[in-house]
């Protein structure tokens, strides 16, 4: 059966916006996964910039297919995550959200002044070979995944680390390891969400991956909440179709996200959705 033209005309029109309703929400998840078990981390931009110039750079310099590129999109960021682990998990709170935006600010330098992953003017020509099908059907995988991991012993543990740190190690969860594999799978995620927009809009450049996108994919979490793995993908979807509802203010979508993050922390302190899912029985 054809597609109507009409729907064919649309579909090209806002391809750029549906690819982001998709990147935007594994980058949600990415941020949903630390702040579930109660840790403010903001390097979600850089672990999505390691996994997009990763991705570009094999693509581009060693004709990588395309199947082998995403594993290493991911491996990169988690090697990073591992490496910086141990030293930013033993600060909590703010601290920990300072670090973080400092590595990633880190990083973006480093974009630009190395000739060799193209500079100020970042990597240009990367193949589109991200499909739409793919980019949504490893979103559905990943709320699957951490739905499952949500209702169990897994999930119950981040939920006491969230609400008392101090009461969840004395009731025997290792803290330390839940901080490092929240880490891990936060920067898996955004690496691979950074491969998935580098290969599907077949540009980047170092200003990608700085403060601002760091914000904006916290505002995600903390307008949808963090009740269940589907909130922060709404919050995802409302603040990335708001710039195109509202495109006149589109120069204005920092200070629309900051106050979003200020309006939420006040009025909705469980985001959007406030519903929790329910824990299996111990």
């Amino acid at each position: 059966m054809s597609v109507p033209p009409w729907l064919s005309d649309l579909f090209w029109t806002y391809q750029n916006v549906v690819v982001s309703l998709g990147v935007n929400g594994l980058l949600a998840l990415s941020m949903y996964v630390v702040l579930a078990a109660g840790q403010l981390s903001l390097g979600q931009a850089a672990f999505m910039g390691l996994g997009a110039y990763a991705s570009a750079l094999l693509t581009l310099r060693l004709h990588a297919p395309f199947w082998a590129v995403l594993p290493a999109a991911m491996l990169v960021p988690v090697a990073f995550a591992l490496l910086v682990g141990g030293p930013t998990l033993r600060l909590a709170g703010v601290y920990l959200a300072i670090a973080t935006i400092g590595l990633g600010e880190v990083l973006r330098a480093v974009y630009l002044n190395v000739d060799a992953l193209g500079g100020a003017l970042g990597l240009s020509g990367i193949p589109e070979a991200a499909p739409l099908w793919l980019i949504y059907a490893l979103l559905a995988a990943a709320l699957l995944v951490f739905w499952r991991i949500g209702r169990s012993r897994v999930g119950r543990a981040m939920e006491a680390m969230r609400s008392d740190e101090t009461a969840a190690l004395a009731m025997g969860v290792n803290v330390r390891r839940y901080r490092l594999a929240t880490l891990v799978a936060s920067a898996a995620l955004a690496g691979l969400a950074g491969a998935l927009s580098a290969h599907s809009t077949d540009f980047i450049g170092p200003n990608d991956y700085g403060f601002e996108p760091a914000v904006s994919i916290l505002s995600f979490a903390l307008l949808g909440g963090i009740g269940s793995p589907i909130a922060p993908v709404v919050g995802a979807v409302v603040l990335t179709l708001l710039p195109e509802l509202m495109r006149g203010f589109a120069e204005l979508r920092l200070i629309l996200n900051g106050v979003v993050i200020v309006l939420a922390v006040l009025f909705l302190p469980r985001g959007l959705v406030a519903w929790r899912m329910r824990r299996r029985a111990a």
